[in-house]
């Protein structure tokens, strides 16, 4: 086996992208030969520690007196309070390098420690002035390092900003925060698809849907898209969207492994796509990020509400041509029409055309997309992931904070228009 290293995106040095050998021996490598790092503080999800050897392993090849702290486990959407419990033990510890084993939760938290130990913020007001650097022009961009072997499809490690959410007020609901700029993401990011054979199917195909949201976004964005994003994008459903129905039947050997790779290496795509120039997401991400404190994973917030935003968008005629062409490229990939075909048999007239292969002219961008996420089995409603009608109201005002609700196609700035996408999906 031969390592494969190069930078993920072409147009900057980092991050760093390893895949092609087992992690630990990349990370005890790349900790010397990169980092020289001595003081190691590793972040590692509870499930890999409990069920697997995972962690075990990592720390016998990066020398287990290099290893000054260790934390098992992390609520999703990364909360401060927890965020914040890293941080004291990091500085106590003079740690020189954050590791992070897992999701993208986990990812964030790092980000977010990165920052906050080079600020010496240490509480949750001093973490407070971190998340808004136009009104405080004086915060230090992170020093302490950070290396990721995720586990998911997410892609946060890909991008320099971070989301947690402030669980400490007892006066008030928990509300994710952005951290953006100087906050910085990992350097490198080590690939094992064996190691992902041990993330929970549900989340692995979950955050799949996840990035292919941040291709469907950017695709059909009406702001700041390129040539370059539109091929980024389109790459990267090509690797995702096969990839993801060929994950879903888990079959063993080189060729199942070789389907993870393809979804981690769209998923990086899909992040350099949406993470290009002056692109803008949409309703998806900016009502998901507020759906998150509520208890939904990042992934499935995208599975229930990306139809529902295509389709809201379409309805006001907002970006049909983009649509339209997407999801023509959808129908020509491998399993999605045949996926259509079963979940909407009534949508297909057998009128096949060189742009759909199969006809189904009647489902649009919204019914495509639907019919691959209930493919994979991951949830299309509310009511599937403990959400009821009555949280609405909240939820829908919430989103209208979030900056991608605002450049959504069809911007949505009043609360009667987020409860008509909710409506879709409620129950």
């Amino acid at each position: 086996m031969t390592e494969t290293i190069r930078p993920a995106f072409t147009d900057r040095p980092r991050p760093l992208l390893s895949y092609g050998i087992p992690f630990p021996d990349a990370a005890a490598h790349h900790v010397n030969d990169l980092f020289h790092a001595s003081r190691i503080y590793i972040i590692c999800s509870r499930s890999l520690a409990r069920n697997t050897d995972a962690l075990d392993r990592l720390t016998t090849a990066l020398g287990r007196d290099k290893v000054v702290g260790t934390r098992i486990g992390m609520q999703s959407h990364t909360l401060w309070s927890e965020v914040l419990e890293i941080v004291h033990e990091a500085k106590a510890a003079e740690v020189d390098l954050l590791i992070t084993l897992g999701g993208g939760s986990l990812t964030d938290a790092a980000k977010v420690v990165a920052l906050a130990l080079s600020n010496n913020a240490l509480t949750p007001q001093t973490l407070s002035t971190l998340t808004n650097p136009s009104t405080n022009p004086n915060i230090h961009p992170p020093t302490t390092p950070i290396l990721s072997i995720p586990t998911s499809l997410s892609a946060g490690e890909y991008s320099p900003f971070a989301g947690a959410t402030d669980d400490t007020s007892p006066i008030s609901a928990p509300q994710k925060h952005s951290f953006q700029s100087p906050t910085r993401g990992p350097e490198l990011i080590i690939l094992d698809p064996a190691l992902t054979r041990t993330t929970p199917a549900r989340i692995w195909l979950g955050t799949g849907i996840r990035a292919v949201d941040h291709c469907v976004e950017t695709y059909c964005a009406v702001k700041g898209m390129t040539s370059e994003t539109d091929q980024l994008a389109l790459h990267a459903l090509g690797l995702l969207v096969p990839g993801l129905l060929r994950c879903k039947l888990d079959g063993e050997g080189e060729e199942w492994l070789g389907a993870r790779l393809d979804c981690a290496l769209g998923s990086v795509d899909a992040m350099a796509a949406c993470s290009k120039g002056t692109v803008q997401l949409g309703g998806s991400h900016g009502v998901g990020h507020q759906l998150g404190p509520l208890g939904v994973p990042h992934g499935e917030t995208s599975c229930i509400l990306l139809p529902a935003v295509c389709k809201y968008n379409a309805k006001h005629r907002a970006n049909n041509e983009r649509q339209d062409k997407l999801r023509g490229f959808l129908l020509r990939q491998e399993g999605v029409a045949e996926a259509v075909k079963r979940w909407y048999p009534g949508k297909d007239n057998n009128n096949a055309t060189d742009d759909d292969k199969g006809g189904m002219d009647k489902a649009d961008l919204g019914d495509v997309l639907d019919a691959i996420i209930r493919e994979l089995g991951l949830p299309r409603t509310l009511k599937e992931v403990g959400v009821g009608r009555d949280q609405l109201d909240g939820l829908a005002e919430n989103s209208l904070r979030d900056r991608w609700c605002r450049t959504n196609p069809v911007p949505l700035v009043e609360k009667e228009q987020v409860l008509e996408i909710l409506e879709m999906v409620v129950e």
